[in-house]
């Protein structure tokens, strides 16, 4: 079974985007392999708000080999073609998740990674934290949301910008945790 990892950068206060949906604070570093990260990966889980962002900065085309599944009520599949439009992301999931492929990216944004944890549809969590605080903004994970608990799988920190990168395993109670199958 694919896993469903929820990756991205953080402020040290704990958003995903600044107030206005701004991520110009996100300090690149020249030790971070955008490449290796992306590897594992052949499908990308993509919140409205999210792509709307992406649409703007021209970011919207999936590269070649990967599928884009956007979540949306309004938005529709004739005005963005090569991206899955969908209004039920617990449904698309469980169905991505039994076909084969690669592991499975969930991009964004907040509210997408609220309603996928609530339905027990996330494996493990990978941010990388900015050392920045921004004060406000979006949440990694907006209220109102259930309790996961998260055991640490590995850490990096990248020296030249000061970021650190997490990657935890959701632990969930009265479920054995799924690990990652045999590659």
């Amino acid at each position: 079974m694919r896993l469903v990892r929820y990756g991205g950068a953080m402020s040290l206060d704990g958003y995903i985007a600044g107030p206005n949906g701004e991520y110009d604070w996100i300090v690149p570093d020249p030790d971070v392999d955008f490449g290796e990260m992306m590897a594992p990966f052949d499908t990308f889980l993509i919140g409205r708000k999210t792509f709307e962002t992406m649409l703007r900065a021209g970011n919207a085309k999936p590269p070649a080999g990967i599928d884009y599944f956007v979540f949306s009520n309004t938005l529709k599949a004739a005005d963005h073609p090569g991206v899955a439009i969908s209004n039920d992301p617990v449904h698309t999931v469980q169905e991505l998740r039994e076909k084969p492929g690669k592991d499975i990216a969930l991009f964004g944004g907040g509210d997408l990674f609220r309603t996928l944890l609530r339905a027990g549809l996330v494996d493990r969590v990978e941010v990388s934290i900015v050392p920045v605080l921004l004060g406000g903004g979006v949440p990694l994970l907006p209220q109102p949301a259930d309790r996961a608990k998260l055991k640490l799988r590995s850490q990096r920190v990248y020296e030249k910008s000061g970021t650190v990168r997490l990657e935890y395993e959701i632990a969930r109670y009265g479920l054995s945790n799924r690990t990652a199958p045999a590659r």
